[in-house]
């Protein structure tokens, strides 16, 4: 199933609003909102005109807020169909979609009836490493207590990933997990891509050359050297000492690949810093020009695909439902089918055999990693110095910083009115609502725990009436 057949005629597409309130409109579906029986298992997701239905006729309760799940009240079981769910890994971002089909004789009309966008946070990691690593080196020169080299006993198992590489396979296996217990989920269709890395970078690259590569033969330092005719690519000085240097600095994004490294002499390296390098030679743009010129398309993200292609695949497979794979051009073909626009819900949608895909443009639950908070016991400026010391105790009269609360502040007093948000607690009780501050801790009400992640499309407004019906997830 990794191959695509050839890319037909464009055909009448299959698009549109799934069946529902809003076919017809002009206007996509809605998300659905899970749906759980008396005793938390999954059923069918409905339609959000019917879960407010069932909220006001107290058949249903709210189990969660985010993403909003109700469990049903008077019924022990409900009846389910097979759902299948896709997903399309991304770098920074992967598409979740939740579907139902209808067999044909072509294959199956996909229904879209839940669709998720996963933001990953594996850039704020490998930021948090640098930071740590920094002031490990720190310590290390200070006037501390000795500590006892441990170089030796980092060991690595086969299968490694970097933790900013490890995160996004753990959020892809949480975000299954979860709606396992919200969806009667049967099957899992993933896109396998792999990225050929040199042929992105060079496009016309062929036979010996793309066996060997462009260092064939050659040290990375003496490579610089021949290609920069061993002169300072800032000030074209010669017989002087030269340094490698970073076209655009480690600190603002930059690799280690031959493409980003320059030669410098060092008045140029330590005049240039971490500035980019426009700034640097904007008073010499042909010299600038010639710099620039090398710099290549980024491979990041294609190589944080593939190396955790496998490891996503395995995590999927040890859940025990049924995992197909799926090539990137096979999910390129069936959008082209089906007149479908690109996007990472769109992709998780049109895997497989399809007769036609409805709802696949309906607007996603986008989700944030943000993570549970830190370690670090201080706050620094933005010198590195400390500014202030964090208590210990990380809830403050039960609340925590990102629960999910709402405020009900009485007349006459400061932002007097009803707040709905993410809280940020204060040891002294003056808490911070959304964007509200000064909230006393006593006006607040708890509606969900922090999880994790931040949630800012798809949800449903819970209506005042219901307020008092909420609980904790």
């Amino acid at each position: 199933m990794l191959g695509a057949p050839s890319l037909p005629e464009r055909v009448t597409p299959q698009q549109g609003p799934g069946p529902g309130k809003d076919a017809g409109r002009g206007n996509p579906s809605p998300n659905r909102v899970f749906v759980l029986d008396r005793h938390g298992h999954p059923g069918m997701p409905c339609h959000p005109a019917r879960a407010r239905q069932l909220l006001r006729r107290h058949r249903a309760r709210i189990h969660r807020v985010a993403p909003f799940v109700i469990r049903l009240v008077d019924r022990e079981t409900v009846a389910t169909q097979p759902v299948g769910l896709g997903i399309d890994p991304g770098s920074r971002a992967t598409g979740l979609a939740c579907s139902r089909g209808e067999p044909t004789d072509r294959g199956d009309l996909r229904h879209v009836l839940v669709g998720l966008e996963l933001h990953h946070r594996s850039a704020t990691i490998h930021k948090r490493l640098g930071q740590r690593a920094v002031f490990r080196r720190r310590r290390r020169s200070a006037t501390l207590r000795y500590r006892a080299p441990r170089f030796l006993n980092r060991t690595r198992t086969p299968g490694w990933l970097a933790p900013s590489l490890a995160s996004r396979v753990q959020h892809l296996e949480t975000w299954t997990r979860r709606l396992m217990r919200w969806v009667p989920i049967t099957s899992v269709d993933l896109e396998l891509v792999r990225f050929d890395l040199q042929q992105m970078e060079t496009p016309e690259i062929s036979g010996v050359d793309y066996q060997q590569g462009m260092l064939v033969g050659f040290e990375l330092r003496e490579y610089l050297l021949e290609k920069w005719d061993r002169t300072c690519a800032s000030c074209g000085a010669t017989g002087v000492p030269l340094n490698l240097d970073h076209v655009v600095p480690r600190s603002a994004g930059g690799s280690d690949r031959v493409a980003n490294l320059t030669l410098a002499c060092v008045p140029c390296k330590r005049a240039k810093g971490s500035r980019p390098i426009a700034d640097v030679l904007a008073h010499d743009p042909s010299r600038r020009q010639r710099i620039t010129a090398q710099l290549r398309t980024p491979l990041r993200d294609a190589a944080a695909v593939n190396s955790t292609r496998w490891a996503v695949k395995g995590r999927l497979e040890a859940l025990g439902l049924p995992v197909a794979c799926w090539s990137g051009g096979r999910t390129k073909w069936n959008r082209h089918r089906f007149a479908v626009a690109k996007s990472h819900l769109a992709d998780a949608a049109v895997f497989g055999e399809l007769a036609g895909i409805r709802g696949w443009d309906l607007p996603p639950l986008v989700i944030a990693a943000t993570g549970r908070g830190t370690h670090q016991r201080t706050r620094t400026d933005a010198f590195g110095f400390r500014r202030l010391v964090l208590p210990r105790v990380k809830q403050v009269h039960d609340f925590a910083t990102g629960d999910l609360v709402v405020a009900t502040v009485p007349p006459g007093r400061r932002a007097a009115g009803r707040h709905v948000g993410r809280v940020a607690v204060r040891s002294t009780g003056s808490f911070r609502v959304g964007t509200t501050d000064g909230i006393h801790w006593k006006h607040c009400r708890l509606l969900q725990r922090a999880d994790g992640y931040h949630y800012t499309h798809g949800g449903m407004p819970l209506p005042p009436a219901l307020n008092d019906r909420v609980t904790a997830a």
